[in-house]
Parts: structure tokens; C-alpha cells; sequence
């Protein structure tokens, strides 16, 4: 397991010099707009808990990988709940109509959102339990290079607005240091799982399909953002490229 361990170690290094992530730390420009792709990070974000609760997770099991799997899926089902409180406060919660709101979502903005989970989705129910660790420790590892660099940005932010965010903030970073797969014991013992070169084979296959997924998704986050007008509510923008399309 160590080699396969080390190869996500070396993806993510590789996928924290993404284009986006260099957007995220250019202060020249203005905090909210660092983290405008929230919006279109919503698809996948939401549908997180899904994929813990429902794909990942297998409660009634013997095996002692599905219960550190079960483990962790009981401590990330529930963060969307402080993606929506990042919202709110991010001003990015605005008051439209259901149209307006399922338009969005299901529009080629948010599709890379949508595809990533499908795609988790496919790889998941394929897969053994220790295969699905290691689609888990690929997927944390993603989350670690995005969330402590919204960690900094939201530390410029609350020097502004005197809030905290708890998704894109500390807290989410805090949460993630003390997930059962980070405690002394769990980690050595994920460390030293034996697996067969058949399975070796396929990790390596999974760690590589889960950042070539996340690579797309930082991509169509990064194009979002850059195109986000942050004087502009989301139902005028949704309207002005509404009325391009028919002019």
C-alpha cells in the first residue's frame, strides 16, 4: 500500500500547481472573486454526502477497511451544510426563482460538477473495500491542496468582514487533521494493507482517474470564476446569457 500511498502524494503534488490554485493565491485580485466558483462547485459538493452515505459507506460489514471507510464517511456526509453557510455569508446565496436555480444547475457551467460524481459514482460500486480507501485517500488528498488555499483566502476575508467561514475556512482544514484515517494507529495500519499486483494494477488506475476527474473540475472552476462579475447577481447573469443566446 505504501507505493500506492506515495503515488497519491506525488499526484497531488503535481495537481496543486493547477491553474486554478494560482488564481486562488493572487492577491492582486479580489478575495470574493478568489472563491466565486463556489456556486459551481455546488453540484459536486451537494452531492458528496450521496456519495458517502449511500456508495461508499456499507454498514453491515465485517471487513475492517469498510469500517474505516464507514468511519470516515460518518465524519464528511455532513459538510455541505457548512458549504451552504459559506454561501450565505460569501453572498453568494441569492433569491431566485426554482428556474432560475435548476437552469443553473443543470447548464454546461455545472457540468463538470455533474459528471465528476457520476463518474465517482461508476468507479465506487466497482470496486473491493481496500480499492475504495484508496479512492477516498486520492479524493482527500484533492480536497487538502483546495481547502488550504480557501483557508488563506478566507483569513484575508475575515479581516474584512469580520466573519468566519466554516467550509472554506479553518474549521473544514481542522476537520480534515482529525479524521479517523489521520490518527497514529488507523494510518499505520492503512499503511502496511497488502495488496496483490492484480490490485496494485487497479489502484493505480483509480489514483490516476480521480485526479485526471478533479483536474477537469478545477479547470471548469477556474474558467467560472474568471468569468464571474462579482457586482452581479447570478439570476442577471443566468438572464444576460439567456437573451445572448436568443439575440
Amino acid at each position: 500500500m505504501k507505493d500506492i500511498l506515495a503515488l497519491i502524494k506525488e499526484k497531488q503534488q503535481v495537481y496543486s500547481q493547477l491553474p486554478l490554485f494560482e488564481f486562488m493565491q493572487d492577491q492582486s485580485i479580489v478575495p470574493i472573486k478568489r472563491l466565486s466558483f463556489a456556486p459551481c462547485a455546488a453540484p459536486f459538493i451537494m452531492s458528496f454526502s450521496d456519495l458517502c452515505k449511500y456508495v461508499l459507506r456499507q454498514d453491515t460489514t465485517n471487513d475492517p477497511i469498510q469500517k474505516i471507510l464507514n468511519q470516515h464517511t460518518y465524519e464528511d456526509d455532513f459538510h455541505w451544510q457548512w458549504f451552504l453557510a459559506d454561501l450565505e455569508k460569501l453572498d453568494f446565496n441569492y433569491s431566485i426563482h426554482l428556474n432560475h436555480s435548476l437552469r443553473f444547475l443543470w447548464s454546461d457551467k455545472t457540468k463538470t460538477s455533474r459528471f465528476i460524481t457520476h463518474e465517482l459514482y461508476k468507479v465506487i460500486v466497482e470496486s473491493e473495500p481496500v480499492e475504495k480507501l484508496i479512492i477516498m485517500e486520492a479524493i482527500e488528498a484533492t480536497a487538502e491542496v483546495l481547502l488550504s488555499i480557501t483557508k488563506q483566502v478566507t483569513e484575508e476575508l475575515q479581516l474584512i468582514t469580520n466573519q468566519e467561514y466554516q467550509y472554506f475556512g479553518s474549521s473544514h482544514c481542522d476537520s480534515e487533521q482529525d479524521h479517523n484515517t489521520r490518527s497514529n494507529n488507523v494510518r499505520e495500519f492503512i499503511e502496511t494493507i497488502y495488496i496483490s499486483e492484480r490490485t496494485r494494477q487497479k489502484s493505480v488506475y483509480l489514483v490516476e482517474k480521480v485526479f485526471e476527474l478533479f483536474t477537469q473540475w478545477t479547470y471548469s472552476l477556474l474558467t467560472y470564476a474568471q468569468g464571474y462579475q462579482v457586482s452581479q447577481p447570478l439570476v442577471l447573469q443566468l438572464d444576460r446569457e439567456q437573451n445572448l443566446k436568443v439575440a
